[in-house]
């Protein structure tokens, strides 16, 4: 039984992915870095233009969100943003060194007294273009999936 297993578990690493990192400093110009990063890794697994775009907007929200509300526009605080990627997925996960935020208690931008409002979308944005997103307990962290 334990022979089974073990064979079980090679088997389903086979696929193995990849890893990428960055450390981005809390200003705006970061972004550069990040979008530099999205096309390196959409490249290599030749990731659906429609796709590729979903991963741009939602990385690109969360990171600004990460800068300007998790750290503040912060210099000494860091933005880390880690993909795993492999043929079938790519997993973003970006973390400020913020207090966080409570995600569950969000106003709706889709609501008629929040429609002129230039701001608040984010997470709806988040929430709609990636196919799974997750944060985690204190808010300071989101996990996003893609399927290419």
């Amino acid at each position: 039984m334990i022979n089974l297993m073990e064979n079980d578990m090679a088997q389903a690493n086979v696929q193995t992915g990849e890893l990428y990192t960055l450390q981005l400093p809390s200003k705006h110009e970061s972004i550069t870095q990040l979008e530099a990063l999205i096309e390196e890794v959409a490249d290599k697994y030749q990731v659906a233009e429609d796709v590729f775009a979903n991963m741009m907007t939602c990385l690109n929200e969360a990171v600004i969100n990460a800068i300007i509300h998790g750290n503040k526009l912060n210099p000494d605080k860091k933005v880390f943003v880690n993909v795993e990627a492999d043929p079938k997925r790519i997993i973003w996960t970006v973390t400020d060194e913020g207090a966080g935020f409570d995600y569950n208690n969000l106003a709706d931008p889709t609501a008629a007294d929040r429609l002129e409002e230039l701001t608040g979308r984010g997470v709806f944005i988040l929430k709609h273009l990636a196919d799974q997103c997750i944060f985690n307990a204190s808010g300071n962290e989101v996990e996003l999936h893609f399927k290419i």
